[in-house]
């Protein structure tokens, strides 16, 4: 099942509250035709009034949870954005200084991208022999030998030079 809406979750949080209110309205109606009878609480009530107080609380616990998660993953998804922005930013620098063209750009973002070289050329209109000469220049100007190198070239960028506690001490 895919991610529902807001609107979704709260008719699914009402037919919730709908539920729980009908269950107790029934737990009413039963003691109070069972204390005609016989008056007090009886263990059937007890039980009902216990499994109605779990829904409730079960109900409005998931909701808070929901929306907690909901909160949690928006700011998982600006942070995400944001680190990719600086990604982007890392790669336009780089590619800047080793005085890259257009078409070189290109074909280093599809690159890094994991795109084999067939890809790219489908996707840029242009012939794999131009693509493979591309990467070439690509490697040249950045001097490395392959893509697992150019990679790391933008991943020790955005990586802090401090290495966490337990990683300094094995070193």
């Amino acid at each position: 099942m895919g991610k529902l809406s807001v609107t979704q979750l709260r008719i699914i949080f009402y037919i919730q509250v709908v539920c729980v209110a009908l269950f107790f309205l029934g737990t009413y109606v039963e003691y109070n035709q069972s204390t005609a009878q016989s008056p007090g609480w009886d263990f059937k009530t007890l039980v009902r009034l216990g499994i109605g107080l779990g829904l409730v609380i079960g109900t409005f616990v998931g909701w808070r949870e929901l929306r907690f998660s909901r909160h949690r993953s928006a700011e998982t998804e600006l942070k995400l954005r944001a680190a990719s922005n600086a990604f982007m930013e890392v790669m336009a620098e780089h590619f800047e200084q080793w005085g890259l063209t257009p078409a070189e750009s290109d074909v280093a973002l599809f690159s890094l991208k994991g795109m084999k070289v067939n890809e790219i050329a489908e996707l840029r209109g242009t012939s794999q022999g131009t693509v493979k000469a591309q990467t070439n220049a690509i490697y040249r100007k950045s001097g490395v030998s392959g893509r697992p190198q150019l990679l790391s070239i933008f991943i020790e960028d955005l990586i802090q030079d401090e290495l966490p506690a337990h990683m300094s001490q094995a070193a």
